[in-house]
């Protein structure tokens, strides 16, 4: 609706100054308003200098993210052109790296072709374009882990594609104390983690088997206790024959 319809549609006369004031306010509306498809994510806000301090929100994660290099990883880079500059470097738990006759670059957090370009920058000052190779030597397996009430809760490999039910099965399986709704904690983002809660009984049942989700690397799986088991720990009591113990959870 226009600003001018409220008044206009009163057979009210507008003056200049009005006018002036009622123009420049729609300017204004018209210049914060999002075009269609154009892009009002918090990180696009804060690219355009319109941030306002609150609290970021979660972003969708990349489909096939590529692998950010970690602390410990050992990295293979190679000069095609300089052979005599090729080096293997382990990544300091800093996240530095320190290149032969370049200094130190810090790579942690950065995709292997991220890498390459920031090693092409150090390397400016020597060498003339130049042509860089950086292969993974060594890197941080991908792994899950498991905690709560299971047989063996611990952190593990994830070698292959994993189903929830399958990974609780690596961790020694349910015990005799847990419940059947288990949660799965999900890394979306440095701060943000996305959990979900899976009836486990109906996946075991073959109810619901498309309720059982792979796992992905960084997740982590949470049994929790069985009300009843956690009553029983917390009042003491005998039972003999011919007693009744009436527990509500």
């Amino acid at each position: 609706m226009s600003p001018f319809n409220g008044f206009c549609g009163a057979g009210k006369m507008l003056n200049m100054r009005t006018l002036r004031y009622l123009l420049s306010v729609s300017t204004l509306m018209l210049t914060a308003a999002p075009m269609p498809g154009q892009d009002v994510s918090p990180t696009a806000a804060q690219a355009s200098g319109n941030s306002t301090g609150a609290t970021p929100q979660p972003q969708l994660q990349d489909r096939f993210p590529r692998y950010a290099v970690a602390r410990q990883d050992v990295l293979l880079v190679t000069f095609p052109l300089s052979p005599e500059l090729n080096q293997t470097i382990t990544v300091q738990p800093d996240g530095y790296i320190n290149l032969q006759s370049a200094g130190s670059i810090h790579v942690q957090g950065l995709t292997v072709p991220q890498t390459v370009d920031a090693i092409k920058l150090a390397y400016a000052g020597i060498l003339n374009n130049p042509i860089v190779a950086v292969d993974l030597e060594d890197f941080q397996r991908p792994y899950f882990t498991v905690s709560g009430q299971v047989g063996k809760p611990g952190q593990y490999e994830l070698r292959s594609d994993t189903t929830l039910a399958e990974a609780l099965a690596v961790a020694g399986g349910l015990s005799s104390t847990s419940k059947t709704q288990v949660f799965l904690f999900h890394r979306t983002s440095a701060e943000w983690f996305k959990v979900e809660k899976f009836n486990m009984k109906d996946v075991f049942t073959g109810k619901n088997i498309n309720e059982d989700p792979r796992i992905q690397p960084g997740d982590m799986v949470f049994v929790p206790e069985n009300a009843i088991t956690k009553f029983r720990k917390y009042v003491p009591y005998g039972v003999n024959a011919g007693s009744y113990v009436s527990e509500t959870p």
